[in-house]
């Protein structure tokens, strides 16, 4: 088997396992599994899982340079089954939970922190996903990865939407919290010595 061939096999295979989950909690819409209010849980299970792609991104990095384990090919992947997620979200919120009434929507976006910095999120994603393909790396050269870099500030601003979504504060979004801190934090250090090389030499 080529190394082309095993490639496109294996990012076939990191999207149907990256879809199971969505697929998975859509089933148990349909059926009347998701509680007592099926909408906010449908909306916030998505929202977990665009986190959760989002952050799997941001590590392929930091994971070569401190194991030397590259997943590079398939950040790519990892990006795209992001914005899916934040997509089917946003898509959730708009027709399902406020059934396309553009002026409350409006309304909360404007009176509900929570709300403004998901929108945040979503409008950095959707460039990133358009300028994903190959013709558009060709076509934008440096400026791709300078526009790519907003993914940073996507990731903040959905951990802050995430945190900002629950009122008690539970465990799990302030360890998300911490885990995109924590990447935030890597890449500034990284940055940070990258521009001191120069005054060294």
């Amino acid at each position: 088997m080529s190394k082309a061939l095993r490639f496109r096999l294996l990012r076939a295979a990191l999207y149907w396992v990256g879809f199971a989950p969505a697929v998975w909690v859509f089933y148990l819409g349909f059926t009347n599994q998701l509680g007592a209010n099926p909408v906010r849980t449908l909306e916030q299970e998505l929202g977990i899982w665009t986190l959760r792609f989002l952050i799997a991104t941001l590590m392929v990095t930091p994971l070569r340079n401190v194991t030397g384990i590259s997943l590079l090919r398939y950040r790519r992947t990892l990006g795209l089954l992001t914005f899916y997620y934040a997509l089917l979200h946003f898509t959730t919120y708009m027709l399902i939970d406020y059934r396309l009434d553009l002026q409350a929507i409006a309304a909360d976006i404007v009176k509900r922190p929570y709300i403004t910095f998901g929108m945040l999120a979503f409008a950095i994603l959707v460039p990133l996903a358009v300028t994903s393909n190959d013709r558009m790396v060709r076509r934008l050269g440096g400026a791709w990865a300078k526009l790519h870099r907003w993914v940073y500030l996507a990731a903040a601003a959905a951990a802050v939407h995430y945190l900002l979504v629950v009122k008690s504060w539970p465990m799990e979004p302030l360890v998300y919290f911490a885990i995109v801190a924590v990447l935030l934090a890597y890449r500034l250090g990284k940055h940070l010595r990258r521009r001191r090389r120069p005054a060294v030499a």
